[in-house]
């Protein structure tokens, strides 16, 4: 853990600490209120207390992050291949890890007749569902280099990290059969009676593969070539960013149509707030959320918010006065609200009138996504050569659907008073 991180921690538990014992003095004392200068000392506390946090989101960010990017340069001191067939697996890896990279560097004309081999072994169309190699194809990235792009994509998405995600070899459509027979019972069974019949029925869902883009990003020639730059690092987090960004807006609010439908989109509401001038929510609407929810599905369950959301539910208090939330004095251990944990998306709508900002429940189970394994990168070196300048694009194909709808509900605002 980084010495900036650790003190992000200690500072938040400290100011925590400072708040809950402004409060604590006043319930003491039997006063309804604080004093104006417990006000002052609690506010100024409060704002610290949420750029700690916010620190330590980016902080553990970075730190995801640079795990990834590290174990792509620290080659030394690797543990030896348990068996010839293990050596000879590693060595075809870092054999394309280096023609991938060449290609970056110099496209196809600075590859070897075996890289160029190599890289076309591993090439597929862009068109969906397409796998026959062609000259408008791209490449597949690395499988270390394409963690960057998955590490970043949760960071920048939190549903994707806690959501079943499934990964297959193509892009055809995918049937994922669904089942619901929670309203299905045994019996007691007489003496000398048959067995009554009830059937099991079967519901079926469709998996596509949407490919996401990261636009086109152009690079002079001399920064490509620039060996001192880390280019493929550098290059396939930026791609890896922006299909993120694309990727977090749908799995949380999708429509459906000509794209992933969303967690939040047709989501059932377990609790609905009252009419109000401004987007409000209880200590009662969120027990209420809790409870909509089956018992079967609170074993793994955690809330879902924007980080919008999550400013305006820090603020609230059980009926003894004491914080719902609960903020977490371990680096990776997510803070809690009303005992259980809570997951950040940005992609998740803010708080506003008749908006459902907050959702709860085992997303694991509530929704899956389907992803074609392979990211791919195609480099484009005559489109722009007059600007000494070469074009890149990444791709990844992906779909995502809500799977049990009985384990995920979520709050609704009331209408605008």
């Amino acid at each position: 853990m980084s010495t900036l991180l650790t003190r992000a921690i200690e500072k938040r538990a400290n100011t925590w600490s400072q708040m809950q014992e402004i409060q604590q003095r006043a319930e003491a004392e039997g006063r309804a209120e604080l004093t104006a200068e417990e006000r002052e000392k609690w506010d100024a506390a409060e704002a610290d207390l949420t750029a700690a946090s916010q620190d330590i989101e980016r902080l553990e960010r970075a730190a995801r992050m640079d795990t990834v990017q590290r174990s792509d340069i620290v080659v030394t001191g690797r543990t030896a291949p348990a068996n010839e067939e293990e050596g000879r697996a590693e060595q075809a890896e870092a054999d394309y890890r280096a023609a991938f990279s060449a290609y970056t560097r110099g496209g196809m004309a600075g590859l070897t007749n075996e890289q160029r081999q190599l890289l076309m072994s591993n090439q597929s169309e862009i068109r969906a569902g397409a796998t026959a190699p062609g000259s408008a194809g791209g490449y597949l990235i690395p499988t270390d280099t394409l963690a960057k792009i998955t590490e970043t994509m949760k960071a920048y998405g939190g549903l994707l990290g806690a959501a079943n995600v499934i990964t297959t070899g193509s892009g055809n459509p995918l049937n994922w059969p669904t089942n619901d027979d929670t309203n299905n019972v045994g019996a007691i069974l007489a003496e000398n009676s048959q067995i009554t019949e009830q059937d099991v029925a079967f519901g079926q869902k469709t998996l596509g593969a949407y490919t996401y883009t990261s636009k086109l990003v152009r690079l002079s020639l001399q920064l490509v070539q620039d060996n001192v730059f880390n280019i493929e690092g550098w290059l396939t987090t930026k791609l890896g960013e922006r299909i993120g960004r694309a990727v977090a807006a749908h799995l949380a609010t999708g429509t459906g149509t000509n794209q992933p439908e969303g967690l939040f989109t047709n989501a059932i509401a377990g609790a609905t707030g009252g009419a109000s001038a401004e987007a409000a929510v209880t200590y009662d609407d969120l027990v209420d959320l809790q409870h909509s929810i089956d018992v079967a599905y609170r074993q793994g369950a955690q809330w879902a918010m924007s980080d919008a959301a999550l400013k305006m539910v820090r603020k609230l208090q059980d009926d003894q006065g004491r914080p719902l939330w609960e903020p977490s004095l371990q680096a990776g251990v997510p803070s809690t609200l009303l005992g259980s944990p809570i997951l950040i998306d940005n992609g998740i709508p803010a708080p506003a009138p008749a908006a459902s900002s907050i959702g709860f429940g085992n997303i694991a189970a509530a929704y899956v996504v389907r992803q074609v394994s392979g990211g791919q990168m195609v480099r484009l070196d005559e489109r722009y050569a007059d600007y000494l300048q070469v074009g890149f694009f990444g791709f990844l194909r992906l779909d995502a659907t809500p799977d049990d709808t009985s384990a995920f509900r979520v709050f609704a605002h009331g209408a605008a008073a």
